[in-house]
């Protein structure tokens, strides 16, 4: 049997972004639960990340937000270009998960330098702009981040 892309039922037609979105928890053996969520900055299939704004964005939210929430596993950009995935250790509600990036974009709007900016600690370290990702942390910050998908908390 054939198991479904969680993110390939999203009518991305439809989503109004910014949002944060649970996608699913999934529970282990042993009762363990493991949360994804759905960070997108902007527009599906209107408007897109530039790469050197989402990696340096990715590696700002990777440090910061781990300040903001506890059970952090991952943070990655989507392919598309257009937000990131959250894992997390447990079952946060998306009140929780959103004020935790509002607070982790403010810090990227203070941040002096990309962490992790080295050949030693990234695979591209060229490709990264401080500039870029506080374009993007402030557009967000600016446009409000709905709970909702459809943005009728805004």
């Amino acid at each position: 049997m054939e198991e479904k892309v969680e993110s390939f039922t999203l009518d991305h037609r439809k989503v109004v972004a910014p949002y944060v979105r649970k996608c699913c928890t999934l529970e282990g053996e042993k009762g363990d639960k493991v949360s994804k969520y759905d960070l997108r900055f902007t527009q599906p299939n209107v408007e897109s990340i530039p790469t050197v704004a989402l990696h340096a964005i990715e590696h700002l939210l990777a440090h910061h937000i781990r300040e903001h929430i506890d059970g952090v596993i991952d943070l990655s950009p989507m392919g598309c270009r257009t937000g990131f995935y959250l894992s997390l250790w447990g079952d946060n509600s998306v009140e929780e998960v959103r004020d935790a990036l509002v607070l982790s974009l403010q810090d990227v709007m203070k941040a002096e330098e990309v962490p992790a900016a080295n050949a030693i600690q990234c695979g591209n370290y060229r490709d990264l702009s401080l500039f870029g990702a506080k374009e993007y942390a402030h557009k967000v910050l600016d446009e409000g981040i709905s709970t909702s998908i459809y943005g009728e908390d805004r």
